[in-house]
């Protein structure tokens, strides 16, 4: 189990400039700890909101766990991220001070088999950013097709 990916939000790196990395826990329940072990879970359209002084996880979804039948959770329910105080008020202000964006990039199970979700302070990417990005990728990939061919 330790350092599988549960989900990827792989549509990040290209709608956002990623800068800094944080490794966070989630306060969750039973069933939701279910629902992931059998890998069911999506990041893609989540993000992380500031609420008083806790960070929450909104959007994430974690679908219902069949075993768990009426003390099941809430797909959508937002997810008190649990990280270090310090921590926390950097990114607050981070997201108060210069706009920045909390997005969750991977959710993942530790080395102790504990859920951990992978955050990056992000900043959007303008339209002609996205085609740049796009066009770096395409050129490396045919570089290195033309490589392999040639050499």
């Amino acid at each position: 189990m330790a350092g599988k990916t549960i989900a990827e939000n792989r549509r990040a790196r290209f709608d956002y400039f990623l800068e800094d990395f944080t490794e966070a826990g989630l306060a969750l329940t039973g069933s939701e700890v279910k629902s992931l072990r059998a890998g069911k879970a999506n990041i893609a359209e989540s993000y992380a909101a500031v609420e008083g002084n806790e960070i929450v996880l909104v959007n994430a979804d974690i679908p219902p766990y069949a075993g768990a039948n009426r003390f099941n959770h809430e797909p959508r329910r937002p997810r008190k991220l649990l990280l270090h105080r310090r921590q926390i008020d950097r990114l607050i202000g981070a997201v108060q001070r210069e706009g920045r964006t909390i997005i969750p990039v991977r959710l993942y199970w530790n080395d102790k088999g504990i859920a951990k979700l992978e955050i990056a302070l992000a900043k959007g990417k303008k339209t002609h950013d996205k085609r740049q990005t796009e066009a770096e990728r395409d050129w490396q990939r045919d570089k290195a097709r033309l490589l392999r061919e040639r050499g």
